[in-house]
């Protein structure tokens, strides 16, 4: 594996009596796209924060580019380039001035200041808006620019705290494409999200984390291996009841290529099979004539290759949309 571009010890970081990170540990090869994948309230969001030195940890050790971040968090910053979730703009600048504006912040010098402005407009493909009050910008457009301001002192590891949160599909793909750029020119980048096919497009390795605990790291492939089998979701009604749903699963279970079953009470306790067959679709007859003996009626059922949601699921024991739902106290998705 590559050198580690960033390296994180036992981060432990509470809220009170909220435990956000709880004893995380990871590396991020250099190099490479890394994503750091959860639901909402999985600990993402504090674990950037903690290793861009917004936060202080209660306890752990963070390192960028062999930096210490407690013992020298100046030096750790000149490595990074951070952009948070929200766009926050000046909408009265131009794009041109909100970028030299950053780059006094990060005393450049004039000459350096231009060169760098000039080539993050031309990665971002904002030439053409770059004298335009930002005001004026779409909302993809101001994601671009603040990706922008992120670069402008040339980071050798970018953190991006949900990039593409909120952007419509021709935006998202015009930041993954940037994103592959960056990773072409030798820029680390951890990104965090809770979008699977992000992740799985972009990622050459990602942690899973849950309530602030990693549950899985490697390849998208590797991880989707390791969980093993083809999937099939099966519904016994629309809502069945649980008892119903429990005498399902028996039957399934007692199948030889039948390896798990899993009952899903927030999906109206739907049946996730994992399948050990060449073809799960030709196991549909075998598994309807097992729940027909049972007399339980198949409402439906379909097929798919294990996914970063199932290696959520193995781990876990819920889907990824389940986690994330409940996390949002009143039952409903949490706002970003």
């Amino acid at each position: 594996m590559a050198e580690a571009a960033v390296r994180i010890r036992e981060l432990y970081k509470s809220y009170g009596p909220i435990k956000a990170v709880d004893g995380l540990s990871l590396e991020v090869p250099a190099g490479q796209i890394f994503g750091l994948l959860g639901p909402n309230g999985a600990g993402k969001t504090t674990t950037l924060r903690c290793l861009c030195t917004l936060e202080r940890p209660d306890r752990g050790e963070l390192e960028v580019a062999g930096v210490s971040v407690t013992a020298d968090p100046r030096a750790a910053r000149r490595q990074l380039g951070y952009v948070a979730q929200e766009v926050a703009l000046d909408k009265m600048l131009t794009g041109r001035e909100l970028l030299q504006l950053q780059a006094d912040i990060y005393h450049l010098a004039p000459a350096v200041a231009k060169k760098q402005i000039e080539l993050a407009l031309e990665l971002l493909s904002l030439e053409d808006r770059a004298d335009d009050k930002i005001k004026t910008y779409s909302g993809g457009m101001m994601k671009r620019l603040d990706l922008a301001a992120g670069l402008l002192h040339n980071p050798r590891v970018l953190v991006l705290d949900e990039p593409t949160v909120g952007l419509d599909i021709q935006s998202r793909l015009g930041v993954w494409a940037f994103l592959r750029e960056l990773r072409r020119r030798g820029v680390t980048i951890l990104l965090t999200s809770h979008y699977l096919e992000e992740i799985d497009m972009l990622a050459s390795r990602v942690a899973i984390i849950d309530r602030g605990k990693l549950i899985a790291c490697g390849s998208p492939d590797e991880l989707k291996r390791a969980v093993g089998g083809e999937r099939v979701t099966l519904r016994i009604r629309e809502f069945s009841p649980a008892e119903e749903a429990q005498q399902a699963a028996a039957a399934l279970r007692a199948l030889p290529f039948v390896k798990e079953v899993i009952i899903n009470e927030a999906q109206g306790n739907a049946l996730y099979l994992v399948v050990s067959a060449p073809d799960p679709l030709s196991t549909v007859p075998t598994l309807r004539e097992a729940l027909t003996r049972q007399g339980l009626p198949v409402f439906g059922i379909a097929q798919s290759r294990p996914s970063l949601d199932d290696v959520f699921l193995a781990a876990t024991g819920q889907t990824f949309q389940d986690a994330d739902l409940a996390a949002a106290p009143t039952g409903k998705k949490k706002k970003k």
